[in-house]
């Protein structure tokens, strides 16, 4: 009789602990899924992966921004896109600029909420091609950045950045003449940012509709 009670005390302390583990399992898991995004945005950051513009303060040091005036010029040309349940129009006010390695350069887009609520928008970007990432840098941006435009409100947002001079020695940059720089604005509040189609969700989308 002892022999079976003490079997069911040992196999309820088992259950518990199995149950505690398995909680413990599923918190940390929801932890990591809630940091995933800010994280994976400062690693591309760091790293230039997935076409993200590198950001480090070491990069703005004064003598880094002096012009290669013996280097061709770089035409970076700006893109504009936004999600499907993002009511606002996105535009680019120029089209393209030409830079040399080093040389800073100023650009703006303009965002205008076309609905009739306020609405909490949210940007990423990219460089193409790619391999370029390493060499952008920007200054000033309002990337994953919280930008609130009450209904029927416009806003001129800058894009302050140079092309690292050491683009200038870098062989792989050698068939390089034009980097083209891509943001998507995307609904921040009322939807889950990592669940929101982005441009080739929406593209597929539109072909199969």
């Amino acid at each position: 009789m002892d022999t079976a009670a003490g079997s069911r005390r040992r196999v309820r302390a088992k259950n518990t602990d199995m149950l505690y583990y398995t909680a413990s399992i599923l918190m940390g898991t929801l932890g990591l899924s809630y940091a995933a995004v800010p994280l994976y945005r400062m690693f591309c950051s760091a790293t230039g992966l997935g076409g993200a513009p590198m950001v480090g303060e070491t990069k703005f040091a004064p003598e880094r921004l002096v012009p290669k005036d013996n280097h061709r010029r770089i035409k970076v040309r700006f893109n504009a896109d936004t999600s499907t349940s993002l009511q606002w129009s996105f535009l680019p006010q120029q089209r393209q600029v030409s830079v040399l390695p080093g040389e800073t350069a100023l650009a703006f887009y303009t965002a205008k909420n076309k609905s009739k609520d306020d609405v909490i928008g949210i940007a990423t970007y990219n460089v193409a091609p790619s391999k370029v990432a390493p060499h952008f840098n920007k200054i000033q941006c309002f990337c994953f950045e919280e930008q609130k435009l009450t209904a029927g409100e416009s806003v001129d947002m800058p894009i302050f950045f140079f092309i690292d001079p050491e683009f200038a020695n870098d062989p792989d940059m050698a068939d390089v003449d034009t980097v083209t720089l891509s943001y998507t604005f995307f609904k921040a509040r009322g939807m889950p940012f990592e669940k929101q189609p982005g441009l080739a969700e929406q593209q597929m989308q539109e072909a199969t509709a």
